[in-house]
Order: structure tokens, then C-alpha cells, then sequence
């Protein structure tokens, strides 16, 4: 049976072109960046190259760019960082209850250090506030850290208008860019981004790589002690041949990616239109208007959201109930809890359906398809 694949939100097949390059850099360039002959100084070629391409993709300098091991370390190290370098200046930070766990966690692990912390509630389409946000701020907030776009809902936050509204103040912005970048239009200078954080598998790229923009002057603590390698900000030899992946990556994504969008929007509508077509009755979790193009997420009446991964999966297609990173966890998606509330029945049968590279439209009609036929054998 072949797989249909429908779960991008979660991770990103690898383009044969970055396959390709990791595979190139493995093979015949194995020199440390760091060493001074001739070995060492082509892979630092490759560095500089990764980190100069990547800087322009998002309209920030070469010096801004810190790669780290993927999207949980650039965020741990934007907020622990940010927190160290500025605990003298107040103790007050701004951030969501729909975060990705790799911003809630270390949040919350703040509030047990003795930091006032506010987690902004969102509103059923997954949306914060701005009222909400300026009522939170205050003289004593030193870092506000709000995502892009959600991976569960794909709502996408008011970060302009944040960015904006921080321009007179002294708290840094850090946003999670993991589930946007690549799909939207990411650039630091507009949004007014202080902190970025991006991840290479969600756009195509390999595991284990990201990187983190730190706007120049912006004060940050390093947590990865060791040599002095990405300007003494993060310690450790550098994964030269995913950083070079990382690069190609971004630099598919960036290419065409209005088109993209487009292509994705035709999907994900022919999937809508296909489940009206068959009679099923559903919710959209989130916000079509202000939503990323490719992250769908709905609640079907009358079906349990674990039946329905399994009989999906039984026909071959690979969908979530939402985070990858929580799968196989009994609690419910906190991003639900969120928007809607304890108890609703949304946290029981809701699923995320989320496409990219590879998927057609023929694959949104198979997924209506199916879906109709599981929900017409488990409610009748």
C-alpha cells in the first residue's frame, strides 16, 4: 500500500537536493571550521556561505545568525538567554498558553526561579489579544516571546504589531518561526524581531539543525559552554554538513514560495470542498484568514480522534491529533484547552491534517474520501 503522507507540521521529507549536499560535505569535506589548513578552511567556506545565504533570507546580517541543533535549542537558549543577560533590568516576561513546548517548558521553569510570568490567553480561532498584550505589559517585562504561527491550529499571531509596539520598550521580541518559515514572509527587519527561531526539518531540511537570529546588541547569556564558536554564543564544533543542508533548505523554500502557497491553499480548499461534497460534519480549528496555508486542523462530530488516526493510518495515510512532540500523551492538546476550554468535545476528535511537498489534490480527495467512509462506519 503506498503511504500518503499528510503530517508536514510535524516533520518535512528530505529534498533530494539537500540529500545531496549533506551527502557531498560527509563525503569529501570533513575538516573542523576551526582549524587553519587548507581541510579546515574549505569547511568554514561552507559555514560562511550557510550563514551568509540564511541572513539574507530573512533580511538580517551574517553576525546575526547563531545555528544551533534545531528549533528547541534556539528557543531555549532565546529565553534563557535573554533572561540571564537582563534579570537586573526586571523579572516580568510576556508569552502564550498555545506555545510549542520548547517556549511553555522553559516558561514555566522560570516561574519556579521566581519570574512573573503571563501566559496570554487566545481566542477560539487561536488568537491573542492585542488589548490583552498591553495590559500585560509593564516597566518590569524583559522578554516577550510569542510564536509566529501555531503548529497545532496554524494560527498565525499579531507579531507585527507586537514587533512595532516594542519598539519603545526595552523588552526584547523573541518569536518561534519553526512552523512559518518557508510559507510565510519571515523577515526580522519588518516584523521587528529581536530573536528568531527556525528549524531545517520542517522545511525539507535534515534533523538536528536550526538556527537562531539574535539581533546585533541584543544582551544574551550563552548556555553551551565549551570553544568559542559561533562568537562565543554557542559552544561546539560545527555540524558543517547539516548547516550546509540547512542552507540549501532555505533557499528551496524561498524559491517559488508564493507559488507554493498557492498550490497548498488549492489543496487544503479541495479538501474541504470534498468533505462538503461527502457529508461530513466538521469544525475548522483555527483561522483560515489568518492561518498558515498548509496546517489544517478539524474536529469531526461523532468520531473518537484515536479511531480515526488508527482507521486512517489502516488505509495508509499519516495524520496527527496535533503535536508530534506530545504523541502518545493521554492529556489533551493544551492548544484546544486553550482555545476552547476544558471539557469540550473539540479535544476528543479533532485532527491535524497538514501538506507539503510531494502531496497533490488527488491526495485531499483520498483523505475526504476516507475520512467519509470512517466516520459513516463509526457513527452509523
Amino acid at each position: 500500500m503506498k503511504q500518503l503522507y499528510a503530517d508536514h507540521a510535524a516533520t518535512t521529507p528530505v529534498h533530494p537536493q539537500v540529500v545531496q549536499v549533506m551527502t557531498d560535505i560527509l563525503t569529501d569535506h570533513f575538516g573542523n571550521a576551526s582549524s587553519i589548513h587548507a581541510v579546515g578552511r574549505r569547511s568554514r567556506q561552507f559555514l560562511d556561505e550557510a550563514r551568509t545565504s540564511i541572513a539574507k533570507s530573512i533580511g538580517a546580517h551574517f553576525n546575526e545568525i547563531i545555528f544551533t541543533s534545531g528549533g528547541t535549542e534556539a528557543n531555549n537558549l532565546a529565553i534563557a538567554g535573554v533572561v540571564e543577560a537582563m534579570k537586573q533590568k526586571g523579572n516580568h516576561i510576556i508569552t502564550t498558553k498555545i506555545e510549542h513546548h520548547a517556549v511553555l517548558h522553559p516558561c514555566e521553569e522560570l516561574v519556579k526561579r521566581g519570574f512573573n510570568v503571563t501566559f496570554l490567553d487566545v481566542d477560539e480561532s487561536g488568537r491573542i489579544s492585542m488589548d490583552d498584550f498591553e495590559q500585560a505589559l509593564t516597566d518590569d517585562t524583559i522578554l516577550v516571546t510569542i510564536m509566529f504561527a501555531n503548529n497545532e491550529v496554524g494560527s498565525i499571531q499579531p507579531v507585527y504589531e507586537i514587533g512595532n509596539r516594542l519598539k519603545s520598550h526595552q523588552a526584547y521580541f523573541h518569536t518561534d518561526a519553526v512552523q512559518a518559515f518557508g510559507y510565510e514572509d519571515v523577515n526580522v527587519q519588518e516584523i521587528g524581531a529581536d530573536l528568531l527561531s527556525v528549524s531545517a526539518h520542517k522545511i525539507n531540511g535534515p534533523k538536528g539543525v536550526g538556527f537562531l537570529y539574535v539581533k546585533k546588541g541584543t544582551l544574551l547569556s550563552p548556555h553551551l559552554l565549551g570553544g568559542e564558536q559561533e562568537r562565543k554564543r554557542r559552544a561546539g564544533t560545527e555540524n558543517i554538513a547539516s548547516i550546509a543542508a540547512l542552507a540549501k533548505a532555505t533557499e528551496l523554500a524561498q524559491t517559488g514560495r508564493k507559488k507554493k502557497r498557492e498550490e497548498l491553499l488549492e489543496i487544503r480548499n479541495n479538501l474541504l470542498g470534498r468533505l462538503d461534497e461527502r457529508g461530513v460534519m466538521y469544525r475548522i480549528n483555527g483561522s483560515l484568514e489568518h492561518g498558515l496555508p498548509h496546517v489544517l486542523n478539524l474536529s469531526i462530530f461523532g468520531v473518537d480522534v484515536e479511531a480515526m488516526l488508527v482507521n486512517l493510518d489502516m488505509a495508509g495515510i499519516a495524520v496527527s491529533s496535533g503535536s508530534a512532540c506530545t504523541a502518545g500523551s493521554i492529556e489533551p492538546s493544551h492548544v484546544l484547552v486553550a482555545m476552547f476550554g476544558q471539557g469540550d468535545e473539540r479535544l476528543r476528535n479533532s485532527i491535524r491534517i497538514s501538506f507539503g511537498r510531494g502531496n497533490t489534490i488527488e491526495d485531499a480527495h483520498k483523505i475526504a474520501d476516507e475520512l467519509a467512509k470512517i466516520v459513516k462506519r463509526l457513527v452509523h
